[in-house]
């Protein structure tokens, strides 16, 4: 078998037009080495083998490798074969990887106007496991043993459809799993057919956002909303309309001459506050896009993980057609890097973003969603949700009591709703919860701030604490840690 530095050797050795065959050689070793091509400590191919391989006579190969030898470029070890040195003479005199590095870091970056104000704004954080990051499950807790085994029954004897692109909007067997589920326990109305599946919810937006509005269209989003939404729909040009959010969700106002091409909101766990849209809200919300001819974007966000009283039905199934496209995601059920979501969508658009979907997105890996299927249908999903069901009520139990204790009911938030996977610590207005949470953040502690949810200039002040992925042994000693953050600024 061909190696990979003799390819790399030929390769420089077409690209001299001149010299004699044992000239172009070294030229082509010596230049590997003081690029980096070719590293300290590498081993050369033995001279037989490359020879062969470069269609040299070995005697070439030998003539080229003492010259190197005795220039200090390479060293002998017998019984083993030729090495690049660790320390090669050119690097002393003219070190040209620093150089180069230094050349490559004085170029001009040019980012559009789009992508540099979504550098500015990005929010998501380089670490994405640890006290108390919001939204993220204790994926140590899914039955990866379980699931393993489901993949390798889908996995054995492939069917050539299931390792090339996906145009039909996901695998079959998903979609109608996923239908069977969302209309025992999310209420939500649709058929196979109108599933699409897609790679969490952000691509989801990305695909809703480019199909539906021109550049300059605007959009109703919650305030506070997911800053994810807000840096999606940006940079394709749509203009945001932030709605303000009360304990009963988003309320709506009248449309007024330009109403907005979507809506987007997250009835059943508003993020990040927490609250509940009312059903006269909902309906006055279904009514208002009826009318406006608005599309309606439910992001059912960590309704499954509701630890009392009765589920609360999506806002896509409470009438008949309703102008709703529901999204949803495996990202807080099972674990963020599965990186698995959906789309309901209504008939009309059924269609024209399953086609844009498979244009923009070459959709795939339809042998994780054939044993995501299965995991579904044969009853391991709904056990491993009232299992973690169980497991974060305890946790956020644990954390609320952590609170209140040290810092008196007022704390937690008037929002908290008793369901989802973080809450909300209250903060005075004068607070910089910015500042506190990135000092919190310096000692590992990964709390976020709650005004940076808010576009406008009035935001309420406070931290967003996550409980699902902490012990609950884990949680004293880094809410003691976000204490002494506290009565730092203080």
């Amino acid at each position: 078998m061909r190696s990979l530095v003799s390819d790399l050797l030929q390769l420089r050795l077409d690209a001299q037009r001149d010299g004699k065959l044992h000239k172009k050689l070294y030229n082509a070793i010596r230049l590997s080495i003081l690029d980096g091509s070719l590293p300290p400590q590498s081993r050369l191919p033995p001279s037989r083998d490359l020879a062969t391989e470069l269609h040299l006579s070995r005697n070439t190969v030998l003539t080229v490798y003492e010259q190197l030898l005795a220039e200090g470029y390479v060293v002998s070890r017998t019984g083993s074969g030729t090495f690049v040195a660790q320390t090669v003479p050119d690097s002393l005199l003219s070190a040209p990887s620093s150089r180069t590095e230094d050349a490559a870091g004085d170029l001009p970056l040019h980012l559009s106007d789009r992508g540099s104000t979504l550098i500015q704004r990005s929010s998501a954080s380089l670490r994405q496991w640890g006290a108390f990051l919001p939204g993220v499950p204790d994926v140590n807790a899914f039955p990866h043993t379980l699931f393993r085994k489901i993949y390798s029954r889908v996995s054995r004897k492939p069917q050539a459809s299931q390792l090339s692109y996906s145009s039909a909007g996901g695998s079959p067997a998903l979609q109608q799993a996923l239908v069977d589920y969302l209309r025992i326990t999310r209420s939500v109305k649709c058929s196979a057919e109108q599933i699409l599946i897609t790679e969490g919810i952000h691509q989801a937006i990305d695909l809703v956002s480019r199909m539906l509005c021109n550049p300059g269209d605007s959009a109703w989003i919650e305030e506070p909303a997911y800053w994810g939404i807000r840096n999606v729909l940006a940079m394709n040009g749509v203009t945001l309309e932030p709605i303000n959010v009360d304990h009963a969700g988003m309320n709506p106002p009248e449309a007024g001459n330009t109403p907005p091409k979507l809506i987007f909101v997250t009835p059943s766990h508003q993020y990040p506050l927490g609250c509940v849209m009312s059903l006269e809200r909902r309906q006055r919300l279904l009514a208002l896009a009826r009318q406006t001819g608005s599309w309606i974007v439910e992001d059912d966000y960590d309704s499954e993980f509701r630890f009392s009283g009765q589920p609360i039905p999506a806002l896509q199934g409470l009438v008949d057609d309703a102008p709703v496209i529901y999204t949803g995601t495996f990202s807080k059920t099972l674990y963020p890097g599965l990186r698995l979501g959906y789309l309901v969508l209504p008939r009309p658009l059924m269609q024209a973003l399953k086609t844009a979907h498979a244009e923009l997105y070459r959709g795939g890996r339809l042998l994780d969603q054939e044993a995501l299927a299965l995991f579904i249908s044969e009853g391991y999903y709904t056990a491993h949700i009232r299992r973690m069901r169980l497991l974060y009520a305890r946790r956020r139990a644990r954390l609320a009591g952590m609170i209140t204790d040290a810092l008196g009911k007022e704390a937690l938030s008037e929002f908290n709703d008793n369901a989802g996977l973080h809450l909300v610590l209250s903060l005075p207005d004068k607070c910089d919860d910015v500042a506190l949470a990135r000092r919190a953040n310096e000692r590992g502690i990964l709390v976020r701030a709650l005004s940076r949810y808010y576009a406008g200039n009035e935001p309420l002040k406070g931290l967003l604490m996550g409980f699902a992925a902490m012990e609950e042994e884990e949680m004293e000693a880094a809410f003691k840690g976000l204490l002494d953050c506290m009565r730092g600024q203080s």
